[in-house]
């Protein structure tokens, strides 16, 4: 259809004016609305593809404004006048007009403006089309493909709009589907958490429970005992009172009848003077009467003088003694108030808690006891060597309100067993399970024979000194500076397991290092330093290797072999002395790189010096094997004979000046052996070698005489040799 211009329409026919909007010539609107090329604008095609096509055609055709249609009339004398368009009963349904524009997206569709739903159109064709299945390009019958936010339902894209979700967020099913599962995991996370929370209390729960039987069970063992108190202490009141009443009722009656006992000795002795004196009152003999009456008249003025008690001796009441019930009293008041304390909990012996000479002793109640003092009780804990034969050691005791005590003057390195007991005003608790605590160690003692040194490294030895084993031990190095003082620790390495430590140092440098023992007491004090060198190798002569024939100096670093024939059995061998050459190893060297020493001989004597293995044959010669590598000197009549063996093997070598100092260098990495005249700067031999361990320096004299060991020497430049 050719396109016109609305807003122009006075210039263009009314035919054409008519072909835009519609209607007749006569201002009758047509009776139905058709909507060209519809159907192909709305089939089946992909969103995108349709809001592309209905974007050109808004640049290619004006619109009417989309608030409202509007009718015009045209009059050829006047100009173009627009009416508002009233619809009226006669005209037939419209298409909807659609007053907005839906915007597609691959995750919401969101409608800017409002749809009107109407009846299905027609298309160029004449056949129906559904506006809802042509824009949103679904049936009922194909499968959900968005989710609707709001409902939490699957459904159809056409249902967001003309369906029940026009006014929702919709969103694609797959991404629904991966935010519903985001969700469930953190709703299954947040149960599991508060499983573990409900986990946790319930075994608090139990725990409580547990706790309430317990104290349940000790509050009514101890409400039963106090009750059984209260009951003895009343049973031992009324036995004391009832054996109080028995007494005054036994001294009641027995003076009763005491009583009763002499008024009836004085009726008795009454009723016989007055028959008595009956009788002599009816005697008619005056004579006899008056002699007899004088008698009885005395005995009756002596009876009647002699007053009779006539009140009793002892009164028929008894007193009411008052018992004096304070105990029980008290005992009554403390049965609900203050029991006696529970048994206290001693604590393991924490790390760094002690000294050489005193340890922290800490523990703890059970329950919210109330307690006045506790005693703490110690003694040392002896082995069973000690204990042999002595008598166990009485148990020391303080007192204490607080529930710590550090206790002094104690042994170092000593073990001692505590336990505590805790007392109120009820009663002393029973006492705690006993705990072992320990003081420091001694400082440990440097064997200074026994390290080795070399430009990179140092090997330390040491050895407890303590009865009790250790945990580990720590070195401390400090380094000298050139004023000769040590300057403060630089470095520590901890956890040492043994008594021997390998540390890698800086070339040219002058060191301290001290070594300290731990155990769970915490460190020892600092052992005497040992000053390393770090300018050349340095180690000293082992003497347990030695050849019995061999002596060695007080600072290892010089042999003798002497003219003293020894018996053989005088001489002493061990798995560890050589027994046939007359040798003697060095410190091992352990540490890889270039070392260098020298050895100071006699014209006269006959030597080897060399390396060996560790495990090198004590019953064989150096260089006689192939665990050793030595230079040998051997006199004979002609001439000094200077042999390099290995194996039993040596070259073909002539030395003219005899060495009066040979230097050795030994070069792991390279794997070389090297000999030199010192005085001379003068190379003799080099052994090319791959030593698959460490190597011990050797030494042996073929002859009496002596050797002197010259260590601590950085390599001359001579012996860096291609």
């Amino acid at each position: 259809m050719q396109e016109q211009d609305l807003y122009n329409a006075e210039e263009g026919s009314a035919e054409d004016q008519r072909g835009v909007w519609g209607g007749s010539a006569d201002g009758e609107p047509d009776r139905e609305l058709r909507v060209p090329g519809k159907a192909e604008r709305h089939g089946r095609q992909s969103r995108t593809k349709i809001a592309e096509e209905k974007r050109l055609k808004e640049k290619k055709r004006v619109t009417p404004p989309p608030s409202t249609f509007q009718r015009f009339s045209v009059d050829t004398n006047e100009s173009l006048h627009f009416e508002p368009y009233i619809p009226s009963d006669e005209d037939e349904p419209r298409s909807p007009s659609f007053r907005g524009a839906t915007v597609f997206s691959d995750e919401v569709f969101e409608e800017e403006g409002e749809t009107e739903e109407g009846p299905p159109t027609e298309d160029a064709g004449g056949s129906r089309v559904d506006l809802k299945e042509g824009l949103g390009g679904h049936s009922e019958r194909d499968p959900p493909d968005v989710f609707c936010m709001d409902c939490k339902v699957p459904t159809q894209a056409s249902q967001k709009l003309f369906g029940p979700h026009k006014d929702h967020r919709v969103i694609q099913i797959s991404r629904a589907a991966d935010e519903v599962k985001e969700d469930l995991q953190k709703g299954m996370h947040k149960l599991e958490e508060q499983i573990g929370l409900m986990e946790n209390f319930a075994s608090h729960l139990e725990e409580i429970f547990i706790t309430v039987e317990e104290n349940f069970g000790r509050q009514e063992q101890n409400l039963e005992q106090h009750y059984n108190d209260v009951l003895q202490a009343l049973s031992q009141r009324n036995e004391q009172g009832a054996a109080q009443l028995q007494d005054d009722k036994k001294l009641k009656l027995e003076a009763l009848y005491t009583q009763l006992l002499e008024c009836g000795k004085t009726l008795d002795v009454s009723k016989e003077l007055i028959e008595e004196a009956q009788q002599i009152y009816r005697d008619e003999d005056k004579t006899a009467f008056l002699q007899a009456v004088t008698p009885a008249l005395r005995r009756i003025e002596e009876l009647s003088q002699d007053e009779s008690e006539i009140k009793l001796s002892s009164s028929m009441d008894f007193e009411n003694t008052p018992v004096d019930f304070s105990d029980v009293k008290q005992m009554m008041d403390s049965v609900n108030i203050l029991p006696a304390p529970s048994a206290p909990v001693i604590n393991p012996q924490v790390p760094n808690s002690a000294s050489s000479t005193s340890a922290r002793v800490c523990w703890s109640l059970f329950s919210n006891d109330t307690v006045d003092f506790y005693d703490l009780h110690y003694h040392p804990v002896l082995d069973d060597a000690t204990f042999t034969g002595l008598q166990a050691p009485d148990a020391l005791e303080i007192r204490v309100k607080e529930t710590y005590c550090t206790v002094t003057e104690l042994l170092p390195n000593a073990q001692y067993e505590f336990w505590v007991t805790a007392t109120n005003t009820t009663g002393v608790s029973p006492a705690s399970e006993k705990a072992v605590y320990m003081t420091v160690p001694s400082p440990p003692i440097i064997k200074p024979r026994e390290c080795a040194s070399c430009p990179e490294a140092a090997l330390i030895r040491w050895e407890s000194g303590n009865a009790n084993p250790v945990d580990s031990y720590t070195m401390e190095l400090s380094e000298i500076g050139a004023e000769g003082g040590a300057n403060a620790v630089t470095e520590s390495i901890v956890a040492v397991p043994t008594c021997e430590c390998l540390v890698q140092l800086q070339p040219g440098r002058h060191y301290s290092i001290c070594v300290r023992a731990v155990n769970i007491g915490g460190p020892s004090e600092r052992s005497e330093p040992i000053i390393i060198q770090t300018t050349g190798t340095s180690f000293h002569l082992l003497e347990d290797t030695a050849h019995p024939c061999l002596s060695i100096s007080s600072d290892g670093l010089t042999m003798f072999y002497t003219d003293e024939d020894l018996p053989l059995s005088g001489m002493v061998f061990s798995d560890n002395t050589f027994a046939r050459c007359v040798a003697v190893l060095g410190e091992l060297i352990p540490v890889r790189g270039k070392h260098y020493w020298e050895v100071e001989v006699e014209d006269r004597t006959e030597f080897r010096i060399g390396v060996a293995y560790e495990d090198t044959q004590r019953n064989g010669f150096l260089g006689g094997n192939s665990t050793s590598w030595c230079m040998r000197h051997v006199i004979t009549p002609s001439r000094h004979k200077y042999e390099f063996l290995h194996n039993g093997w040596t070259p073909e070598i002539r030395i003219t000046v005899h060495p009066k100092r040979v230097g050795v260098l030994l070069d792991y990495d390279a794997g070389k052996l090297s000999f030199f005249n010192a005085h001379l700067a003068q190379h003799l031999y080099t052994f090319q070698c791959r030593f698959l361990h460490h190597v011990h320096p050797c030494f042996a004299l073929d002859n009496p005489g002596a050797l002197a060991l010259h260590n601590s020497i950085a390599a001359p430049a001579y012996t860096m040799f291609n």
